[in-house]
């Protein structure tokens, strides 16, 4: 069987057995073969090389009839035309096999009660000709490969099964791109499953007689492995599932049968061990045949699997297809748990520890979710402990896995080690599954949260029911010792979502939660601060939770409608929630509102309420005042942007129309207002004369703050802040007076929100509207700008951003819009100035690099990205700008400019920025990209003048790719381009000037995406400005255009390198290329003499015990092919060069040097460097995504 072992390229691995190798197999493994009468079932000829197949002459040169399609439906098919005149009177036989198997091929896919009747049909016939019924069995097999060709009569009686394979592949239909076991949908599923089952059915109706004959399944397992070992991949799949479920099922009755010995010969000893006088010695003879009869069914069965084993399994379980190296595992799966008693040992589980390591996602999770079906037997733990200790650090790196699937099922598997085997994995081994409590992937965080939980009640340990309270402190003071303890302290909602299936009920124990806030610090009482944090930050994100039954938002898979059950689940925990926390919420605020994270969290509690409940229960009113009472003391307390945020948007909820004690928060609201507003007015006059002391300038500044606040969540234009914020900002701008940033920052917000809120009245009541109250309403939105560009160059940099953030707000609503602007609609048209002095900011704080001014490396981390976050915002607003026609497109030259150099902090904006351009006028944007090319040349200096002129070219090459893949629609926007570049480039060229004539490399860029009339229009058009220049620029821009022109045809084709070559075709045939596809065959025999092979082969693997020493985890080691080519002579090649057309069906490549099958894990595809990836939050993702590496 070794030596004549087939080596396949391509698609299947080269294999061939070592002499070590087939040391471990018995004589009477194969023996089982060569006992089957009227044919000699020679494995070594019927697994011969593929090559061999290809020299030797077909003994009859006839085609067999053609079937339809597999799986289509119809009149029977009609046989083709023989060319034999012996084959003519055997066309009715041809038929009737036909008509059998597509009746058996129908049957696989209607259902389980057709394959019953069609497998006891078919028994049925084999029992009166069993060489028919053999044949008609091999024929059904055939046609599931979706081949058209069918096993005759004289085939059958006088060629071995590799020659007949090799007849079947010549005839496969090569149009077909698929076959049925690869087939999508419900019709492909009911096939694979069909198939199955009469698999199953076939050993269990054969099971005490037919499954011991030495001829059926004998046969059948050799036709099946050397089917497995073809190189068409439609015949390799199907044999290979057929092959490997056949095993499940053989394993099965051998499992039966292992148990009925163990119970026969304990009768056989218990009646052996009767005294003389109460033995019966017939009784004793029966047991000892049954016994002995039973030991033969068992070896001849253990036989049959081996060979199965040996003859399929070890080939194919590193097939170069994933599906197939899937199927091998998941049948593995089957074998060990049925039959622990022969399977579960070191030699068969090291398949399932080697496949781990798989490169395919699917071949992975078929070896955890095996290996899981394992751990779930406790009687199995003891064999699995050499296994564990040698593929656990193997698990805990697949806890990464790329794959997030793979990843959830393999922390699934490592919480079954877990509670199995207790001392198995340390407590640095689970902190590496811990954190993915807080990654994105919902599934993979869940399991994650699990093995937590599992962690966390270990640690609690049980305790009786009437304890049931102490259980939930300790367990929450677990908890938020572990959060605390964890990196992602922003990330508490994620946290809670994991942990919400199984731990739900202590998460929502609110009573637990609000007693352990309200203790009070003392001796051993109490939580400590950073542990109250924690504990309100969870509770909050568990209320959430509960009350509204979704995930974070990156965690959900989309838009989900809640079901009946869930909704009034969800109705019944609002309400709960609402109930416990509206008496408890007003101390809680008034205990933690000093402190400015714990109050801002609590302030989202109410969000979360049924606030209907304050105005339909009377005892629940003196809770609202409470409530509102405390809010407003938090306002005047802190003037934190967050903390005011918080508390405006839980007013403003109170305040709703919809409620029946809206007027009662209204009014505290009102008097919270003009309570703020007297103290900023009170010290007004004292700051414009700048006579008022640091008190009162503070004193104003954090009123001024509160009312930019509310302001941005209410229109309190009532209010008349405009013109003293305006006055504010001119005495700090115009007049020199030293005005504390803390004033200024707010005034422009408050004045830019009192513009914005104007313009909502505005556009609300245009029709009566005023003229004066328009004229008024542009007078202040000129004055405000006026302000703002006055602010712009100031050294303050909170006042600079906040005026250029302001300024692109009102600029954008306000701005003039031609074709958008409405007749009652207040206007206002930004002069040259002002475009010029945002056109600087941009280049002065925005395109540079940011500030180092950080001591701590954390802080310093931390600050540039709240920098960089700050400048793509401001970037862009000033975008927009351009976009809404507010600025005109020669504007966006000072954001492409940097497209390239900036392209990793703003590539994504400048890009839609192009984009968006380029649908409003796509002439213009070209021109705009060339004006900025152009603005890049001339600042060019001689000293540096290669390099910058590198970086430009480089600019102009990410630019061109901008315009797309259409080029008949991007034609005028480039050629538009081109002339423009070539009249800057010509300028000045008639009085000697040729300096700019290097631009004409830059446009040299953007020639590849002209099409052949646009080039030759071009040329003209160079040689018309150009006139008698003679310079290399020219000569090159020329040679662009002309490149894809007829000159093209007159240039020798790019041959490249064959070791290059052979890289190429083996990188491209590592996708996997689709069955069956057409090869060009007529360049192979010359191609075969030029491309050098290394020989090589795969060491097969025994299934034999292995030593602690031999069960080691690795890889399987990929080898080359062995190539023997060299030994045909051009004879041998022209012989059979007629018949080369089946090469057609094999997927083989050729020029590929070594077989990609099991590459090395260090790959690009590997799943070692696999970040998890976290959810996004209030801070920058990218900040995020570096914690976690």
């Amino acid at each position: 069987m070794g030596k004549g072992k087939s080596m396949e390229q391509g698609e299947s691995d080269p294999e061939s057995s070592s002499p070590e190798e087939l040391d471990d197999v018995s004589d009477t493994d194969f023996k089982l073969y060569l006992r089957v009468t009227k044919r000699k079932l020679d494995t070594a000829l019927e697994t011969a090389s593929p090559k061999r197949l290809r020299q030797r002459t077909v003994i009859h040169s006839t085609t067999s009839s053609s079937t339809t399609e597999p799986g289509t439906s119809g009149a029977p098919p009609t046989p083709a035309a023989e060319t034999g005149k012996k084959y003519r009177g055997k066309r009715s036989e041809s038929e009737r096999n036909q008509s059998t198997v597509r009746h058996m091929y129908e049957a696989v896919i209607s259902g389980r009660s057709a394959i019953v009747t069609v497998v006891d049909d078919w028994l049925d016939d084999y029992k009166q000709d069993r060489e028919e019924g053999l044949r008609e069995l091999f024929n059904f097999v055939v046609q599931c490969c979706g081949c058209k060709g069918l096993v005759t009569r004289e085939m059958f009686a006088t060629m071995q099964n590799a020659d007949i394979i090799g007849h079947l592949t010549k005839e496969f239909n090569e149009d077909s791109g698929s076959y049925p076991v690869v087939a999508g949908g419900s019709l492909g599923r009911r096939f694979r499953e069909g198939l199955c089952e009469f698999v199953s059915l076939l050993v269990q109706r054969c099971q005490n007689s037919l499954l011991y004959d030495e001829f059926l399944f004998s046969a059948l397992v050799a036709f099946l492995t050397g089917l497995a070992d073809s190189q068409v991949r439609a015949f390799r799949h199907t044999s290979t599932l057929i092959a490997m479920h056949l095993m499940s099922a053989v394993v099965e009755v051998a499992a039966v049968v292992y148990g009925q010995i163990e119970v026969t010969q304990r009768r056989f000893q218990l009646e052996k061990s009767k005294s003389a006088q109460q033995r019966a010695p017939e009784r004793l003879e029966e047991l000892q045949n049954s016994c002995n009869e039973l030991l033969e069914h068992q070896e001849e069965l253990r036989s049959l699997t081996n060979a199965i084993f040996k003859g399929v399994f070890v080939h194919r379980y590193r097939d170069k297809v994933p599906e197939i190296r899937a199927i091998c595992m998941a049948e593995m799966r089957e074998w060990l748990k049925e039959y622990p008693a022969a399977f579960l040992n070191d030699g068969y589980l090291k398949y399932l520890g080697w496949m781990l390591h798989d490169k395919q996602a699917s071949v992975r999770m078929q070896s955890v979710l095996s290996l899981q079906k394992l751990y779930e037997e406790q009687d199995f733990i003891g064999r699995l402990e050499l296994f564990t200790s040698r593929f656990k650090e193997r698990l805990l790196n697949m806890v990464l896995d790329k794959d997030s699937d793979v990843a959830e099922e393999t922390v699934r598997l490592l919480l079954l080690i877990k509670q199995k085997m207790e001392d198995v994995l340390t407590d640095e081994e689970c902190n590496r599954v811990y954190p993915l409590v807080f990654a994105a992937h919902r599934g993979l965080a869940s399991v994650a949260g699990e093995f937590l939980y599992h962690m966390l009640c270990t640690e609690v340990g049980p305790l009786p029911g009437v304890e049931q309270e102490k259980r939930n402190v300790t367990f929450l003071s677990l908890l938020t010792s572990f959060f605390i303890q964890s990196k992602y302290h922003e990330h508490a909602a994620y946290l809670v979502d994991s942990l919400w299936a199984v731990a739900g009920t202590e998460l929502r124990d609110w009573e637990t939660m609000t007693s352990l806030l309200l203790q009070e610090r003392g001796e051993g009482q109490g939580l400590e601060d950073d542990e109250e944090a924690a504990l309100i930050e969870l509770m909050i994100c568990a209320v959430r939770q509960a009350a509204e039954a979704t995930p974070p938002r990156s965690r959900a898979l989309g838009k989900k409608n809640l079901g009946i059950k869930s909704r009034k689940l969800q109705v019944q925990e609002r309400r709960r929630i609402t109930h416990h926390f509206i008496p408890l919420l007003p101390q809680l605020l008034a205990k933690y509102s000093a402190d400015v994270e714990k109050v801002t969290c609590l302030l989202k509690a109410p969000l979360y309420f049924d606030l209907e409940a304050y105005g339909s229960t009377g005892r629940l009113e003196k809770y609202l005042e409470l409530l509102l009472a405390q809010v407003c003391e938090v306002v005047e307390k802190h003037h934190k942007e967050h903390v005011l945020e918080a508390c405006v948007q839980v007013l403003y909820a109170l305040c709703s129309d919809q409620y029946t004690f809206s007027a009662r928060a209204e009014i505290s609201v009102s008097q919270l207002l003009d309570t703020t507003l007297e103290k900023f007015t009170a010290h007004f006059s004292d700051i414009l004369q700048g006579a008022a002391d640091e008190d009162d300038a503070y004193s104003a500044a954090t009123s001024l703050k509160r009312l930019a606040v509310f302001s941005r969540a209410r229109d309190i234009t009532a209010l008349n802040l405009f013109e003293p914020c305006l006055s504010l900002l001119k005495a700090g701008v115009e007049f020199d007076r030293e005005i504390d940033e803390e004033l200024m920052v707010p005034a422009l917000k408050c004045a830019a929100f009192h513009l914005l809120w104007g313009k909502v009245k505005i556009s609300h009541v245009a029709a009566q509207t005023d003229k004066a109250e328009l004229k008024k309403l542009q007078k202040m939105v000129r004055s405000f700008c006026l302000v703002c560009q006055s602010c712009l160059p100031l050294d303050q940099s909170h006042i600079r951003d906040q005026a250029f953030e302001c300024l692109c707000d009102v600029l954008v609503v306000f701005g003039q819009q031609t074709e958008r602007a409405e007749p009652q609609s207040a206007s206002f048209s930004p002069d040259e100035t002002l475009k010029a002095e945002m056109a600087s900011f941009l280049l002065d704080y925005i395109f540079t690099d940011p500030d180092d001014n950080a001591e701590e490396e954390d802080e310093e981390e931390i600050m540039k990205l709240g920098t960089l976050r700050r400048r793509r915002n401001q970037l862009a607003g000033y975008c927009k700008l351009i976009i809404f026609g507010v600025f005109n497109f020669r504007a966006a030259t000072d954001i492409f400019k940097y497209y390239s150099k900036f392209y990793r902090d703003y590539g994504d904006i400048i890009k839609e920025t192009l984009s968006k351009s380029k649908i409003m006028s796509a002439v213009e944007s070209a021109r705009t990209v060339c004006l900025s090319l152009q603005q890049l040349f001339s600042s060019l200096r001689d000293e540096e003048q290669n390099e910058e002129m590198k970086e430009i070219k480089d600019l102009a090459k990410r630019l061109a790719m901008s315009f797309g893949i259409n080029l008949q629609h991007i034609r005028k926007p480039l050629l538009a381009l081109h002339q423009d570049g070539i009249q800057f480039a010509l300028r000045g060229a008639d009085e000697g000037d040729h300096s700019n004539l290097r631009f004409l490399e830059i446009l040299s860029e953007f020639s590849f995406k002209l099409v052949q009339q646009d080039r030759t229009q071009l040329l003209s058009y160079l040689q018309h400005m150009c006139g008698n220049i003679s310079s290399s620029c020219v000569h090159m821009y020329k040679r662009s255009l002309r490149l894809g022109s007829r000159e093209m045809a007159t240039l020798s084709p790019y041959v490249s390198p064959a070791k290059k070559r052979r890289r190429m075709e083996g990188s491209a045939s590592s996708l996997g290329a689709p069955a069956l596809t057409s090869t060009v065959q007529s360049n192979r025999a010359a191609d075969m003499q030029r491309a050098p092979h290394s020989p090589g082969s795969f060491s097969e693997i025994s299934s034999g015990q292995l030593s602690g020493d031999d069960f080691m985890e690795r890889p399987v080691q990929r080898k080359t092919l062995k190539r023997r080519r060299e030994q045909h002579s051009p004879s041998e090649h022209s012989d059979i060069q007629s018949q080369l057309n089946m090469l057609s069906l094999i997927e083989e490549d050729f020029e590929e040097e070594e077989e990609p099958v099991m590459e090395g894990y260090d790959d690009e595809d590997s799943d070692f460097e696999v970040a998890v990836s976290l959810p996004s939050t209030r801070h920058s993702t990218s900040f995020l995504e570096d914690l976690f590496e």
